[in-house]
C-alpha cells in the first residue's frame, strides 16, 4: 500500500491556512516528495512524518510556489543524520536550479543525484526499494518547462506452491525466491521466477499541477488509481485566466479524469483568490463524481486491492 499526504494545497503564495505545493508519498517507511513549497518542513512536523527517509524528490516546474522550501529541506535532511544518495528529478533546467539554491547550504552529508527532463523510466532501486517503484514523466503545457509525473507501485506475484514443488526447489529458499533474490545452493542457481505465479496489477499514481489540459495527458493518467491534478480555478468563467497563465478550472480537471477512466480525482493547487475551494465542488463532480477537493494534510491509503479512505 501507498500513503498519500497533500502538504499544501496552495497556488501562488503561502495562505494562513494553505502551504504551499508539495505532496509526500510513502511506500514500505520509505518517501517520495512531489514539489516543495514554502511550508513544506511546517506540514511534515505537523504531519509527524520524518525527513531521513525521503529517498527522491520530483519537481514538476521551477516556480518558486513549488521549489522554494528545497534548500531548508534539505539542509534539515542532513541534520537528521541521513548518508545514502537523494535523487532529485525535475524539467529542463533542474540542475542549474538546484545548484543555485544549494548556495546557501553547500555542505551536505549526503550525494544529490539530479536527473534532468528524464525520457525513460525511472526505476527507484536502492536497499530499501528494489526496483518496485517505475517513475515516468510527460511534458505538459504551462509558462515554464513542466512536467507530470507517474509513480507505478508493482506488485509481487503470489508465491506458487506447486511450481515451487515441480521445481524442486527446497523449501528452505521458497522465502529468499518470493522475496526476489538468487540463491546457489549445491552448484544449482535457484531463481525467483521458479516458485512465482503471475504478474498482479500494481499501483498507479498520476501527479500533474500548473499545466493547461492536453491530449496526452489522457494516456498518460489512463486508469490511475489516484490522479492529483491542479484545480487552479474552480468557476467555469475563469477560464479565460486559467488559459492565460497556463493552468485549469476544476470543471477541465474533471473531464480529463473522466476520459482518462481514472478511480479517484484528488484536486489540489488553489488559486488565492479561492478562500473555500469546497464551495465550487459540483462544477468537478457534475463531471467526475469521484472527486475529492484537497487540503492540506488530507490523507489517504491506497492499496493494492482498493482503497482504504480516510477523508
Amino acid at each position: 500500500m501507498v500513503d498519500l499526504t497533500l502538504l499544501g494545497t496552495g497556488g501562488g503564495m503561502p495562505m494562513p491556512n494553505r502551504f504551499l505545493s508539495a505532496i509526500l508519498l510513502t511506500y514500505r517507511g520509505r518517501k517520495i516528495l512531489v514539489d516543495c513549497g514554502e511550508g513544506t518542513q511546517v506540514s511534515m512536523r505537523m504531519c509527524n512524518s520524518g525527513f531521513k527517509s525521503i529517498d527522491v524528490i520530483c519537481i514538476t516546474h521551477i516556480h518558486g510556489d513549488h521549489i522554494i522550501g528545497l534548500p531548508g529541506l534539505l539542509g534539515t535532511i542532513g541534520n537528521s543524520g541521513r548518508q545514502e544518495k537523494i535523487i532529485i528529478i525535475g524539467p529542463k533546467g533542474i540542475t542549474e536550479a538546484v545548484n543555485g539554491l544549494r548556495v546557501i547550504v553547500p555542505y551536505l552529508p549526503y550525494e544529490i543525484e539530479v536527473i534532468e527532463n528524464p525520457k525513460k523510466e525511472i526505476y527507484i532501486d536502492n536497499e530499501h526499494i528494489k526496483n518496485d517503484i517505475v517513475i515516468s514523466t510527460l511534458e505538459v503545457d504551462h509558462s515554464a518547462p513542466c512536467i507530470g509525473y507517474n509513480f507505478y507501485i508493482k506488485r509481487k506475484p503470489k508465491f506458487n506452491v506447486e511450481k515451487a514443488i515441480e521445481n524442486n526447489v527446497p523449501k528452505f529458499l521458497w522465502n529468499t525466491l518470493q522475496n526476489g533474490e538468487s540463491v546457489l545452493h549445491n552448484n544449482i542457481l535457484y531463481e525467483p521466477h521458479l516458485v512465482k505465479g503471475d504478474d498482479r496489477k500494481g499501483i498507479k499514481i498520476n501527479i500533474i499541477t500548473d499545466s493547461r489540459p492536453t491530449e496526452e495527458m489522457v494516456d498518460f493518467i489512463r486508469e490511475s488509481d489516484y490522479f492529483i491534478c491542479e484545480g487552479t480555478y474552480g468557476l467555469d468563467e475563469d477560464l479565460p485566466k486559467a488559459i492565460k497563465n497556463k493552468h485549469m478550472t476544476f470543471k477541465e480537471a474533471a473531464t480529463l479524469a473522466r476520459c482518462g477512466n481514472v478511480k479517484k480525482l484528488l484536486l489540489t493547487h488553489f488559486s488565492t483568490a479561492m478562500d473555500d475551494p469546497l464551495i465550487y465542488e459540483e462544477n468537478a463532480k457534475n463531471i467526475f463524481k469521484h472527486t475529492i477537493i484537497g487540503y492540506d494534510r488530507f490523507f489517504d491509503i491506497v492499496n493494492f486491492v482498493w482503497f482504504v479512505e480516510k477523508y
